[in-house]
């Protein structure tokens, strides 16, 4: 679903749709369309992605370590796949489980215990590796649609960190392989994520970080 119809699909909500949940989804979805105006920059077309799913689960809960923020977003996909009643994101993983879901999990760049041996921490990072690969693939089969998600996502936010940390050079040749992968996954992600919000938008998503302030 592009970001004109989702757009169009949020302003047909009720007069009773909380203000808070309207500009929560206004901003996602305005980041959503900046990333396909950015269809010849995949470096900005990732953080345009990435910056639409974090205006989704962002919340005012005065977080102040990254143990609260790993529970909030897992909160949030807890959420999200209880109420994907049709099983969007499971299918969409399924679907894409050979393609690009498989080559963002084998790939130890995007595997956060392998930079942690890298700095010289003293952690198997291929041991850890290959049972995130098996576990994702016991994921799929049972259908632990939550448990998936949180791999992939997890992936995701290592190669967030690296570009938003200033950890990779602007249209590397080094990273494009896993950049295509990723823009790949989060284009199929976002507006699913997006339209589950809009489809339930009675639920209490929480108070959005940055209100509008109105003078």
């Amino acid at each position: 679903m592009s970001s004109v119809k989702l757009k169009k699909k949020l302003k047909s909500l009720s007069e009773s749709t909380s203000e808070n949940h309207i500009i929560r989804l206004h901003r996602a979805i305005s980041w959503m369309k900046c990333a396909e105006e950015q269809e010849d920059n995949i470096d900005l077309q990732f953080l345009s992605l990435w910056i639409s799913y974090n205006s989704c689960y962002s919340i005012d809960d005065n977080l102040d370590t990254t143990f609260k923020e790993r529970t909030q977003v897992n909160d949030f996909i807890y959420k999200l796949v209880n109420l994907d009643y049709e099983k969007r994101l499971y299918n969409l993983l399924w679907h894409k489980f050979s393609g690009p879901v498989r080559l963002l999990i084998a790939n130890e760049y995007l595997f956060k215990p392998f930079w942690q041996y890298q700095r010289g921490n003293k952690v198997n990072w291929k041991q850890l590796h290959q049972k995130s690969i098996d576990d994702s693939k016991k994921f799929l089969s049972e259908q632990k649609t939550e448990e998936l998600l949180k791999i992939v996502l997890d992936r995701l936010y290592v190669l967030r960190n690296q570009l938003m940390h200033g950890g990779a050079t602007y249209k590397s040749k080094i990273n494009r392989l896993q950049m295509i992968d990723a823009c790949n996954m989060l284009k199929l992600i976002v507006p699913v994520v997006i339209d589950i919000m809009i489809e339930h938008h009675e639920e209490d998503w929480g108070k959005i970080y940055y209100p509008v302030i109105k003078k």
